[in-house]
């Protein structure tokens, strides 16, 4: 084929569309804007640490098939690590009790009926109040569709959607929450078991994505920011980047993949949210003790997630506006206590980072929700990716590919 695909992003929504392009034999050629490739989704050497560490902490699970596609595809999938049955272990640090969510490894969400692999202090019919989520609509928050307090909520429901939604689950789009039950805890444990990318997520979901491009004959230009698109009619004509300009043949075809305020500035008019919400990622240079589970679940401190590796604990709180102003190193300590209430570890702190992210999600509300854009745009060469855009789901990484793929699939449709 010689038509000509341009990728406007690096970034994981950038990078799975141009796979899926390069793979189905286009001529693919990405430019991305800084000088790296991931966007939020990237490791780097950190001196404050002396370790690689990612930018995020960034969990999968085993039901996301988009993303889990994509790592096949680049050859990484082994790459992505966690237990064999889907297990969470969890600790609550107000009342010091421990347990373990066993949502075993079957199609259907048996888990609910035992008492020993349910929450503590939890029953049935906890669980069966959560059915108006499930297929809740679009403009309706979790608030208005179940209920936000009790055991279950605090020890389960709470945690998990704040994880995905990154803002306060009452207040967040229950039809963004029922889209992420149905996905995981409805699809039972086979679709739930988690999976960290221990190498770090620039080893196994960038590195080998630009590896198989060039392999592919893509080129992959970094430092090459998209400063204006020229349009003829209801096509792209020409990309402008500044002091070079492409001018576009017929049948080439662009994906934007960037964030939602360069696109606004690329497309005058489009519709994106406009609203924002933080999360602070931690990382402490210190080996974590022995038994300490790859993920735990912490409930009644300010440490939410709990992400150990070989030789660091990283730690993420999310909805964290709060935080961004507070002082590093008073924000290390408190980190740091509550870690050491969690694990049982004792000692000062260790070598640390913090990394806040002001804008790093989308605030997933059904007012900024209903802001999303389709892929599809007025230009009929041009297709829109991102974890922004109307995925159906929150600012994921499966989000982030799921997007990719469809602008893909559409690049692939207008031949």
């Amino acid at each position: 084929m010689a038509n000509n695909i341009h990728v406007i992003g690096a970034g994981i929504s950038g990078l799975s569309a141009a796979v899926r392009l390069a793979n189905a034999g286009f001529q693919v050629h990405v430019h991305e804007a800084t000088q790296q490739a991931g966007g939020r989704c990237r490791s780097y050497f950190d001196a404050a640490t002396g370790l690689v560490i990612d930018n995020g902490n960034h969990l999968l699970l085993s039901g996301n098939r988009h993303a889990l596609a994509y790592a096949r595809s680049i050859g990484t999938e082994a790459g992505l690590v966690g237990p064999q049955r889907a297990q969470f272990a969890f600790v609550d640090l107000v009342t010091g009790e421990r347990w373990q969510l066993d949502l075993g490894d079957g199609r259907l969400p048996l888990w609910v009926f035992d008492s020993v692999r349910r929450v503590p202090g939890t029953a049935i019919s906890d669980y069966l109040a959560l059915s108006p989520l499930v297929w809740a609509s679009a403009d309706k928050r979790v608030g208005e569709a179940i209920p936000t307090s009790g055991t279950l909520y605090r020890r389960l429901v709470q945690p998990l959607l704040l994880a995905a939604l990154n803002v306060d689950p009452p207040e967040g789009s229950a039809g963004l929450a029922g889209a992420i039950v149905r996905e995981t805890l409805l699809a039972g444990g086979r679709a739930c078991r988690p999976l960290i990318a221990r190498d770090g997520l620039s080893a196994v979901l960038v590195e080998p994505a630009i590896k198989l491009l060039q392999e592919r004959g893509a080129s992959v230009r970094l430092g090459h920011e998209l400063r204006a698109l020229g349009t003829t009619g209801s096509l792209v004509s020409e990309l402008r980047f500044g002091d070079d300009a492409v001018a576009l043949g017929d049948g080439d075809t662009v994906v934007l993949a960037v964030p939602p305020r360069p696109a606004a500035s690329l497309l005058p008019g489009l519709k994106t949210p406009s609203k924002f919400r933080a999360i602070v990622n931690a990382h402490f240079r210190i080996a974590p003790p022995a038994g300490q589970p790859p993920i735990l679940g912490v409930v009644g401190g300010l440490v939410e997630w709990l992400f150990a590796f070989p030789n660091r604990l990283s730690v993420t709180v999310s909805n964290a506006d709060r935080l961004v102003e507070r002082p590093r190193e008073e924000l290390a300590h408190a980190i740091w206590a509550d870690i050491c209430k969690a694990t049982g570890m004792q000692g000062d702190l260790p070598p640390w980072q913090i990394v806040r992210e002001r804008r790093a999600t989308f605030e997933a509300t059904p007012e900024q929700n209903a802001l999303r854009p389709a892929a599809v745009t007025a230009c009929k060469n041009l297709f829109l990716a991102g974890d922004w855009t109307a995925t159906g789901l929150p600012a994921t990484i499966e989000g982030s590919v799921r997007s990719g793929d469809r602008a893909a699939d559409l690049v692939q449709a207008a031949r």
